[in-house]
Protein backbone atom coordinates (compact mmCIF):
# COMPACT_ATOMS: atom_id res chain seq x y z
CA UNK A 1 0.00 0.00 0.00
CA UNK A 2 2.92 2.50 0.81
CA UNK A 3 4.72 1.60 -2.26
CA UNK A 4 1.60 2.24 -4.10
CA UNK A 5 1.02 5.84 -2.29
CA UNK A 6 4.97 6.73 -3.12
CA UNK A 7 4.27 5.64 -6.91
CA UNK A 8 1.25 7.94 -6.97
CA UNK A 9 2.60 10.74 -5.48
CA UNK A 10 5.91 10.61 -7.94
CA UNK A 11 3.17 10.54 -10.73
CA UNK A 12 1.48 13.14 -9.70
CA UNK A 13 4.82 15.65 -9.50
CA UNK A 14 5.73 14.08 -12.52
CA UNK A 15 2.28 15.34 -13.79
CA UNK A 16 2.37 18.72 -12.38
CA UNK A 17 6.15 19.70 -13.70
CA UNK A 18 5.10 18.46 -17.28
CA UNK A 19 1.87 20.50 -17.29
CA UNK A 20 4.00 23.73 -15.78
CA UNK A 21 6.78 23.10 -18.19
CA UNK A 22 3.87 23.19 -21.36
CA UNK A 23 2.77 26.30 -20.12
CA UNK A 24 5.69 28.08 -20.47
CA UNK A 25 6.37 25.94 -23.52
CA UNK A 26 3.58 27.76 -25.10
CA UNK A 27 3.90 31.32 -23.39
CA UNK A 28 7.21 31.14 -24.95
CA UNK A 29 6.19 30.26 -28.47
CA UNK A 30 3.69 32.90 -28.18
CA UNK A 31 6.04 35.39 -26.98
CA UNK A 32 7.92 34.59 -29.95
CA UNK A 33 5.55 34.27 -32.84
CA UNK A 34 3.82 37.94 -31.67
CA UNK A 35 7.69 39.13 -32.09
CA UNK A 36 7.97 37.57 -35.10
CA UNK A 37 4.44 39.13 -36.71
CA UNK A 38 5.47 42.78 -35.27
CA UNK A 39 8.49 42.43 -36.93
CA UNK A 40 6.88 41.29 -40.12
CA UNK A 41 4.25 44.36 -39.77
CA UNK A 42 7.22 46.95 -38.69
CA UNK A 43 8.77 45.65 -42.24
CA UNK A 44 5.70 45.80 -44.05
CA UNK A 45 4.56 49.68 -43.06
CA UNK A 46 7.60 50.82 -44.42
CA UNK A 47 7.71 52.89 -47.84
CA UNK A 48 9.74 51.59 -50.24
CA UNK A 49 13.21 51.88 -50.49
CA UNK A 50 14.18 55.04 -51.00
CA UNK A 51 17.46 57.19 -50.83
CA UNK A 52 16.75 59.40 -48.24
CA UNK A 53 15.80 59.37 -44.18
CA UNK A 54 12.08 58.30 -43.05
CA UNK A 55 11.75 60.20 -39.93
CA UNK A 56 9.35 60.01 -36.96
CA UNK A 57 7.84 62.45 -34.57
CA UNK A 58 4.75 63.65 -32.76
CA UNK A 59 3.38 66.62 -32.30
CA UNK A 60 1.27 67.60 -29.19
CA UNK A 61 -1.49 70.18 -29.48
CA UNK A 62 -5.14 70.77 -27.71
CA UNK A 63 -6.60 67.91 -29.89
CA UNK A 64 -4.25 65.54 -28.02
CA UNK A 65 -1.16 63.99 -29.98
CA UNK A 66 -0.45 62.76 -33.17
CA UNK A 67 2.04 60.88 -34.76
CA UNK A 68 3.95 61.75 -38.19
CA UNK A 69 6.10 60.75 -41.02
CA UNK A 70 8.75 63.01 -42.65
CA UNK A 71 10.44 62.13 -46.03
CA UNK A 72 14.04 63.87 -46.23
CA UNK A 73 15.77 63.67 -49.57
CA UNK A 74 19.47 62.53 -49.40
CA UNK A 75 23.18 65.10 -49.39
CA UNK A 76 20.80 68.17 -48.40
CA UNK A 77 23.51 71.01 -49.27
CA UNK A 78 24.37 74.01 -46.66
CA UNK A 79 22.24 76.66 -46.72
CA UNK A 80 19.84 74.60 -48.72
CA UNK A 81 15.86 74.97 -47.95
CA UNK A 82 13.23 72.96 -49.57
CA UNK A 83 9.74 73.26 -50.52
CA UNK A 84 7.41 71.04 -47.76
CA UNK A 85 4.55 68.80 -49.54
CA UNK A 86 2.07 67.70 -46.36
CA UNK A 87 0.36 64.27 -47.47
CA UNK A 88 -3.06 63.99 -45.62
CA UNK A 89 -3.74 59.62 -45.61
CA UNK A 90 -7.53 58.72 -46.60
CA UNK A 91 -9.50 56.06 -44.34
CA UNK A 92 -8.08 52.53 -43.80
CA UNK A 93 -4.34 54.27 -44.86
CA UNK A 94 -1.54 55.50 -42.25
CA UNK A 95 1.54 57.81 -43.13
CA UNK A 96 3.80 54.50 -44.44
CA UNK A 97 1.06 52.86 -46.78
CA UNK A 98 0.19 56.52 -48.36
CA UNK A 99 4.01 56.80 -49.09
CA UNK A 100 4.34 53.48 -50.57
CA UNK A 101 0.39 53.76 -52.56
CA UNK A 102 1.44 57.44 -54.06
CA UNK A 103 5.23 56.89 -54.37
CA UNK A 104 5.64 60.49 -53.42
CA UNK A 105 9.44 60.09 -51.94
CA UNK A 106 10.49 59.36 -55.47
CA UNK A 107 9.59 61.96 -56.74
CA UNK A 108 10.79 63.80 -54.04
CA UNK A 109 14.02 62.69 -53.92
CA UNK A 110 14.23 63.83 -57.73
CA UNK A 111 12.57 67.11 -57.44
CA UNK A 112 13.81 67.87 -53.85
CA UNK A 113 11.38 68.91 -51.35
CA UNK A 114 10.41 67.23 -47.96
CA UNK A 115 7.15 65.57 -47.42
CA UNK A 116 5.49 65.20 -44.34
CA UNK A 117 2.43 62.51 -43.57
CA UNK A 118 0.60 63.29 -40.77
CA UNK A 119 -0.82 60.29 -39.27
CA UNK A 120 -4.68 59.72 -37.74
CA UNK A 121 -5.03 57.61 -34.17
CA UNK A 122 -7.10 54.84 -33.91
CA UNK A 123 -8.53 56.27 -31.08
CA UNK A 124 -9.59 59.18 -32.80
CA UNK A 125 -11.02 57.17 -35.24
CA UNK A 126 -11.12 53.04 -35.72
CA UNK A 127 -11.12 53.63 -39.30
CA UNK A 128 -7.91 56.40 -39.27
CA UNK A 129 -10.58 58.47 -40.75
CA UNK A 130 -9.81 62.26 -40.38
CA UNK A 131 -12.45 63.96 -38.82
CA UNK A 132 -12.77 66.84 -40.93
CA UNK A 133 -16.58 66.90 -40.87
CA UNK A 134 -16.70 67.60 -36.90
CA UNK A 135 -17.01 71.35 -36.80
CA UNK A 136 -20.04 71.29 -34.64
CA UNK A 137 -18.42 69.54 -31.72
CA UNK A 138 -15.06 71.16 -32.70
CA UNK A 139 -13.20 67.73 -33.24
CA UNK A 140 -12.14 69.02 -36.84
CA UNK A 141 -10.99 72.27 -35.38
CA UNK A 142 -9.20 70.04 -32.56
CA UNK A 143 -7.14 67.87 -35.59
CA UNK A 144 -6.60 70.81 -37.73
CA UNK A 145 -4.44 72.69 -35.33
CA UNK A 146 -2.34 69.24 -34.56
CA UNK A 147 -1.69 68.80 -38.05
CA UNK A 148 -0.40 72.55 -37.89
CA UNK A 149 1.51 71.73 -34.75
CA UNK A 150 3.09 68.93 -36.90
CA UNK A 151 3.91 71.30 -39.38
CA UNK A 152 5.63 74.26 -37.27
CA UNK A 153 7.81 71.25 -35.80
CA UNK A 154 9.24 70.19 -38.97
CA UNK A 155 9.82 73.57 -40.49
CA UNK A 156 11.13 74.68 -36.80
CA UNK A 157 13.95 71.39 -36.80
CA UNK A 158 14.46 71.13 -40.83
CA UNK A 159 15.87 72.73 -43.58
CA UNK A 160 11.78 74.28 -44.61
CA UNK A 161 11.69 77.04 -47.08
CA UNK A 162 8.27 78.12 -45.03
CA UNK A 163 7.27 80.19 -48.17
CA UNK A 164 6.98 76.84 -50.15
CA UNK A 165 4.61 74.80 -48.02
CA UNK A 166 1.48 73.10 -49.49
CA UNK A 167 -1.54 70.22 -48.90
CA UNK A 168 -2.58 67.09 -50.72
CA UNK A 169 -4.95 64.62 -49.52
CA UNK A 170 -7.23 61.39 -50.73
CA UNK A 171 -10.62 61.24 -49.58
CA UNK A 172 -11.09 62.10 -45.82
CA UNK A 173 -7.20 64.02 -46.33
CA UNK A 174 -7.96 66.05 -49.04
CA UNK A 175 -11.10 67.28 -47.19
CA UNK A 176 -9.12 67.50 -44.13
CA UNK A 177 -6.68 69.41 -46.65
CA UNK A 178 -9.10 72.07 -47.40
CA UNK A 179 -10.09 72.51 -44.40
CA UNK A 180 -7.17 73.49 -43.31
CA UNK A 181 -6.59 76.03 -45.95
CA UNK A 182 -9.68 77.76 -45.81
CA UNK A 183 -9.09 78.58 -42.48
CA UNK A 184 -5.56 79.00 -42.95
CA UNK A 185 -5.16 80.68 -45.98
CA UNK A 186 -1.69 82.88 -45.14
CA UNK A 187 0.21 79.40 -44.65
CA UNK A 188 -0.27 77.25 -48.03
CA UNK A 189 1.00 77.87 -51.43
CA UNK A 190 -1.33 75.40 -52.85
CA UNK A 191 -3.79 72.60 -52.03
CA UNK A 192 -4.93 69.81 -53.50
CA UNK A 193 -8.14 67.46 -52.86
CA UNK A 194 -7.72 63.88 -54.25
CA UNK A 195 -11.44 62.69 -53.83
CA UNK A 196 -12.54 64.94 -51.18
CA UNK A 197 -15.82 67.09 -50.29
CA UNK A 198 -15.26 70.82 -50.02
CA UNK A 199 -15.30 72.53 -46.66
CA UNK A 200 -18.59 73.19 -45.00
CA UNK A 201 -20.68 70.74 -46.99
CA UNK A 202 -21.10 68.91 -42.97
CA UNK A 203 -20.84 69.09 -39.40
CA UNK A 204 -21.28 65.97 -38.34
CA UNK A 205 -21.47 62.12 -39.02
CA UNK A 206 -25.20 62.02 -40.35
CA UNK A 207 -24.46 64.89 -42.50
CA UNK A 208 -21.33 64.05 -43.50
CA UNK A 209 -22.48 60.83 -44.88
CA UNK A 210 -25.20 62.82 -46.63
CA UNK A 211 -22.69 64.91 -48.49
CA UNK A 212 -20.72 61.66 -49.34
CA UNK A 213 -23.65 60.72 -51.22
CA UNK A 214 -23.52 63.91 -52.97
CA UNK A 215 -26.90 65.25 -51.37
CA UNK A 216 -24.66 68.55 -49.47
CA UNK A 217 -23.12 71.13 -51.19
CA UNK A 218 -20.23 72.93 -49.58
CA UNK A 219 -21.26 76.34 -47.70
CA UNK A 220 -19.54 79.34 -49.75
CA UNK A 221 -16.34 80.76 -48.00
CA UNK A 222 -15.44 83.36 -45.23
CA UNK A 223 -13.06 84.16 -43.04
CA UNK A 224 -13.14 82.86 -39.71
CA UNK A 225 -14.11 85.14 -36.63
CA UNK A 226 -11.00 87.17 -36.26
CA UNK A 227 -9.25 86.07 -39.67
CA UNK A 228 -8.20 88.85 -42.24
CA UNK A 229 -10.05 88.68 -46.04
CA UNK A 230 -7.27 86.69 -47.56
CA UNK A 231 -7.52 84.77 -50.92
CA UNK A 232 -7.78 81.29 -50.94
CA UNK A 233 -4.62 79.51 -52.35
CA UNK A 234 -4.75 77.57 -55.81
CA UNK A 235 -6.73 74.75 -55.50
CA UNK A 236 -6.23 71.48 -57.67
CA UNK A 237 -9.51 68.96 -57.50
CA UNK A 238 -9.15 65.35 -58.53
CA UNK A 239 -11.64 63.34 -58.70
CA UNK A 240 -13.31 59.93 -60.40
CA UNK A 241 -16.09 59.49 -62.11
CA UNK A 242 -16.59 55.51 -61.13
CA UNK A 243 -16.21 56.48 -57.14
CA UNK A 244 -18.36 54.70 -55.04
CA UNK A 245 -17.61 56.29 -51.92
CA UNK A 246 -17.55 60.01 -52.63
CA UNK A 247 -19.94 61.16 -55.36
CA UNK A 248 -18.50 62.42 -58.33
CA UNK A 249 -20.06 65.61 -58.44
CA UNK A 250 -18.53 66.54 -54.74
CA UNK A 251 -15.13 67.33 -57.43
CA UNK A 252 -17.05 69.68 -59.22
CA UNK A 253 -18.92 71.42 -56.15
CA UNK A 254 -15.94 72.15 -54.54
CA UNK A 255 -14.07 73.92 -57.23
CA UNK A 256 -17.20 75.72 -57.79
CA UNK A 257 -17.23 77.07 -54.51
CA UNK A 258 -13.25 77.85 -54.43
CA UNK A 259 -13.47 79.56 -57.60
CA UNK A 260 -16.84 81.81 -56.69
CA UNK A 261 -14.76 82.47 -53.07
CA UNK A 262 -11.95 84.31 -55.74
CA UNK A 263 -14.34 85.88 -58.24
CA UNK A 264 -12.61 82.92 -61.15
CA UNK A 265 -14.50 81.87 -63.91
CA UNK A 266 -14.48 78.25 -65.64
CA UNK A 267 -12.60 78.43 -69.09
CA UNK A 268 -12.71 75.71 -71.81
CA UNK A 269 -13.30 71.97 -70.50
CA UNK A 270 -10.58 70.04 -72.21
CA UNK A 271 -9.41 66.10 -72.70
CA UNK A 272 -6.30 64.89 -72.35
CA UNK A 273 -4.36 60.99 -72.08
CA UNK A 274 -0.58 59.91 -71.85
CA UNK A 275 0.20 56.68 -73.10
CA UNK A 276 -2.61 53.91 -72.02
CA UNK A 277 -3.49 55.66 -68.31
CA UNK A 278 -7.20 56.79 -68.51
CA UNK A 279 -7.91 59.78 -69.96
CA UNK A 280 -8.96 62.90 -68.07
CA UNK A 281 -10.84 66.05 -68.59
CA UNK A 282 -9.67 69.37 -67.16
CA UNK A 283 -10.88 72.69 -66.60
CA UNK A 284 -9.28 75.67 -65.30
CA UNK A 285 -11.25 78.98 -63.54
CA UNK A 286 -9.68 81.64 -63.61
CA UNK A 287 -9.07 85.33 -62.25
CA UNK A 288 -7.17 88.16 -63.95
CA UNK A 289 -5.17 85.60 -65.69
CA UNK A 290 -4.36 84.05 -62.49
CA UNK A 291 -5.76 80.29 -62.10
CA UNK A 292 -7.68 80.00 -58.77
CA UNK A 293 -8.84 76.34 -59.36
CA UNK A 294 -7.89 73.15 -61.89
CA UNK A 295 -10.38 70.53 -62.05
CA UNK A 296 -9.35 67.68 -63.28
CA UNK A 297 -12.28 64.51 -63.85
CA UNK A 298 -11.20 60.81 -64.10
CA UNK A 299 -14.67 59.33 -65.97
CA UNK A 300 -12.74 55.99 -65.26
CA UNK A 301 -11.42 56.43 -61.52
CA UNK A 302 -12.96 54.56 -58.69
CA UNK A 303 -12.08 55.79 -54.98
CA UNK A 304 -8.11 55.47 -55.54
CA UNK A 305 -4.66 57.65 -55.88
CA UNK A 306 -5.15 58.03 -59.69
CA UNK A 307 -1.58 56.35 -61.16
CA UNK A 308 -0.31 55.41 -58.10
CA UNK A 309 1.25 51.89 -56.73
CA UNK A 310 -0.18 48.80 -58.16
CA UNK A 311 -1.67 46.46 -55.67
CA UNK A 312 -1.90 48.79 -52.90
CA UNK A 313 -5.25 49.51 -51.71
CA UNK A 314 -7.03 52.84 -52.45
CA UNK A 315 -4.34 53.15 -55.77
CA UNK A 316 -5.59 52.87 -59.25
CA UNK A 317 -2.10 52.41 -61.51
CA UNK A 318 -3.82 52.72 -64.72
CA UNK A 319 -5.28 56.13 -63.84
CA UNK A 320 -3.33 59.70 -64.61
CA UNK A 321 0.02 59.81 -62.41
CA UNK A 322 -1.88 62.07 -59.77
CA UNK A 323 1.75 62.55 -57.95
CA UNK A 324 3.05 64.44 -60.60
CA UNK A 325 -0.08 66.41 -61.36
CA UNK A 326 0.63 66.99 -57.70
CA UNK A 327 4.03 68.59 -57.83
CA UNK A 328 3.42 70.34 -61.03
CA UNK A 329 0.66 72.03 -59.56
CA UNK A 330 2.04 73.16 -56.47
CA UNK A 331 5.52 73.49 -57.81
CA UNK A 332 4.23 76.61 -60.15
CA UNK A 333 2.66 77.94 -57.05
CA UNK A 334 6.20 78.16 -55.63
CA UNK A 335 7.69 79.84 -58.46
CA UNK A 336 8.56 76.68 -60.41
CA UNK A 337 10.37 73.71 -59.46
CA UNK A 338 13.58 73.99 -57.03
CA UNK A 339 16.93 72.36 -57.70
CA UNK A 340 20.03 72.76 -57.11
CA UNK A 341 22.63 75.30 -58.53
CA UNK A 342 24.45 74.02 -61.33
CA UNK A 343 28.04 73.57 -60.25
CA UNK A 344 31.39 71.75 -61.35
CA UNK A 345 32.45 70.54 -58.07
CA UNK A 346 29.29 69.71 -55.96
CA UNK A 347 29.80 70.94 -52.63
CA UNK A 348 30.10 68.54 -49.88
CA UNK A 349 26.90 67.58 -47.91
CA UNK A 350 26.43 70.33 -44.68
CA UNK A 351 26.99 68.55 -41.90
CA UNK A 352 24.42 68.89 -39.43
CA UNK A 353 24.62 70.36 -36.16
CA UNK A 354 24.51 67.55 -33.42
CA UNK A 355 22.18 69.31 -30.90
CA UNK A 356 19.44 69.80 -33.58
CA UNK A 357 19.93 65.83 -34.95
CA UNK A 358 20.08 64.36 -31.37
CA UNK A 359 16.72 62.25 -31.55
CA UNK A 360 15.64 63.21 -28.49
CA UNK A 361 15.59 67.04 -30.24
CA UNK A 362 14.03 66.46 -33.04
CA UNK A 363 11.17 64.58 -31.60
CA UNK A 364 10.90 63.86 -27.61
CA UNK A 365 8.61 61.34 -27.99
CA UNK A 366 10.34 59.49 -30.98
CA UNK A 367 8.72 56.28 -31.93
CA UNK A 368 10.78 53.22 -32.89
CA UNK A 369 9.63 51.63 -36.16
CA UNK A 370 8.35 48.79 -34.57
CA UNK A 371 5.84 51.19 -32.37
CA UNK A 372 4.22 51.81 -35.79
CA UNK A 373 2.79 47.99 -36.22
Amino acid sequence: MAKRTVASSWVKVFNRNLATLTRNTRRAQTRTAKAVVKQVKAKARQPPATPGDWLSGMAIGPGGARRYRLYRPPDLQAGERLPLLVMLHGCGQDAAGFAQSTRMNALARRERFLVLYPEQDRLASAQRCWNWFDTRSGRAHGEVALILAAIDQVCLLQPVDRASVALAGLSAGASMAALIASRHPARFKAVVMHSGIGPGAADSTATALAAMRGHRLPAPWSPAPGQMLLPLPPLLVIQGGRDAVVAASNGAAAAGVWALAGGAAAGTRRSQQRGQRHPMHVTDFKHRGRTAVTLIDVDQLGHAWSGGAANQPYSDAQGPDASRMVWAFVSRQFGGTRKPAASTTRPAPARPNPFFTHPFFFNPFKLPSEALA
